[in-house]
């Protein structure tokens, strides 16, 4: 039972996926545990729509790790990304007092300026400083340079309100802490891309299952990212209209699809079997898949800044489910007219995969939740669990808010605490109702003494009085 390890979870519109790992002294990462639910009914394009839904998977995905661990979760690390966020690039100017030198607090007023700036429906979730401008000339670092102007460009990127208000419900329905959020896309970026890539300047295309994420880097920096509502699903129900059900369509796409397939290779009188007794045309189930492609791939490059279209030596790199598909690499070529493309099957982080129990797959579908557990640097471990006394469901988490070294309380000790309150409210109230119960004891004694002494006192009174007015018998007069 491993002591300290990191989790991370990543909210997909296909599944939903939570991981835990080690990180180990070299720097290699060991895979402890792997967990997946199928999240199609409350996640869509990346976006939580039902959070009932996504409570109940985060439950299972939790429940399933730490059955594995045999330790409870305290705290988890999330991905976010999906239809929800985009990027705004800002500019911030400041001008400054005649032979001024630049100082750091001028730079850290730029940068505060830009993190309160305001957008509707959306807020900033990250800044990125693409550089600086001190009057003329470009600078990553202008700390010291005499200028009578001072200009960051930036890049915000935003997500919905909303979104972060069903995230945040979901995973406090599901009583799971968040240690801290990351943007999937950049994370993955941090750890499929290579240094050259990023420097030559490159475009990230993640082909996921209902979203097409696309990131521009150009020296070192994140210059662009945007979000396609289109991806690999898509191509899958445009499968479905050629007389085939939802699996059917699916089978058929792992099977023959293609995103690029030579005219002179396509057969007009060649069929693929559906079933035993049904097949279709090679040439109609190849139009729609490359259609399909073929928009998608259009809308990437459409979302290359056209600033950059021409500074990408780094090429294209593919990566995500969708990136596994035929001859992927072909159309983007041909579409993009950009020669150097390739799909990313792996991270390029040192994985202990010889000691990691799971078995991780290497199609780039794994590639956004290992880059995730590689950002997350707090322990997310908790008590190990007794195995005599194991019971998954007296240890569920409850919710409450991260910090890097507290633990959560679990449902058993929370119920404790309950059971300690309502026995501590009831000893106090039976030693109340005993202490008035004792002091009108006490008032009704008080009184009864008081009642009997003035009784004693008006009888000594009365006796008195008789003697006063009554003749003595030696008195008396006799007849």
């Amino acid at each position: 039972m491993a002591k300290d390890f990191i989790v991370a979870i990543e909210l997909g519109s296909s599944k939903m996926t939570g991981i835990a790992g080690r990180k180990n002294p070299d720097g290699s990462i060991t895979v402890l545990a792997v967990a997946s639910e199928d999240s199609t009914s409350y996640i869509r394009k990346g976006v939580v729509y039902n959070i009932d839904k996504t409570a109940q998977g985060l439950s299972n995905i939790i429940s399933k790790l730490k059955n594995t661990l045999q330790t409870d979760i305290t705290q988890v690390y999330v991905g976010i990304g999906g239809q929800s966020i985009r990027s705004v690039k800002n500019v911030i100017i400041k001008d400054l007092p005649l032979d001024a030198i630049v100082s750091q607090d001028m730079v850290n007023e730029l940068m505060d300026a830009n993190r309160n700036m305001t957008y509707p429906d959306y807020e900033i979730q990250d800044a990125i400083t693409e550089e600086y401008k001190v009057d003329a000339q470009y600078q990553n670092d202008p700390v010291g340079i005499q200028a009578i102007r001072l200009e960051g460009n930036f890049l915000n990127i935003l997500w919905r309100r909303s979104f972060y208000r069903s995230l945040s419900k979901s995973f406090d329905n599901a009583g799971i802490a968040i240690a801290e959020t990351y943007l999937a896309p950049v994370a993955m970026g941090e750890c499929v891309l290579t240094e050259a890539e990023k420097r030559a300047g490159c475009v990230l295309v993640d082909l996921g299952a209902e979203t097409t994420t696309v990131s521009v880097y150009y020296r070192d920096k994140l210059r662009n990212i945007a979000v396609i509502p289109l991806g690999n699903n898509n191509i899958t129900k445009d499968l479905e209209s050629l007389q085939m059900d939802e699996v059917e369509a699916e089978t058929m796409k792992r099977k023959y699809g293609s995103a690029y397939t030579e005219v002179q290779d396509i057969d007009p009188n060649m069929t693929w079997p559906i079933d035993n007794s049904r097949s279709v045309s090679t040439r109609k189930f190849i139009e729609v898949v490359e259609a399909r492609m073929l928009e998608i791939i259009e809308n990437v490059r459409n979302l290359i800044p056209a600033e950059y279209m021409d500074k990408l030596l780094g090429g294209i790199v593919l990566t995500g489910g969708g990136s596994n598909m035929r001859n992927i690499e072909k159309a983007f070529r041909k579409a993009i007219n950009i020669e150097k493309v390739r799909v990313a099957k792996f991270v390029n982080i040192n994985i202990n995969t010889k000691d990691s129990k799971p078995t991780l797959a290497t199609n780039g579908t794994m590639n956004t939740i290992l880059s995730l557990l590689a950002k997350g640097d707090m322990n997310c471990a908790g008590h190990a669990f007794n195995d005599s006394l194991f019971n998954e469901e007296q240890l569920a988490a409850t919710s409450q808010t991260a910090t890097a070294t507290t633990a959560q309380p679990t449902a058993e000790q929370i119920k404790a605490a309950e059971e300690e309150r309502i026995a501590a409210e009831k000893k106090a109230e039976e030693e109340r109702l005993a202490a008035e119960a004792k002091a009108e004891e006490e008032r009704k004694a008080a009184e009864k003494k008081e009642k009997s002494i003035m009784q004693r006192f008006f009888g000594s009174l009365k006796q008195f009085g008789r003697s006063l007015v009554e003749p003595e018998p030696d008195l008396m007069i006799k007849s």
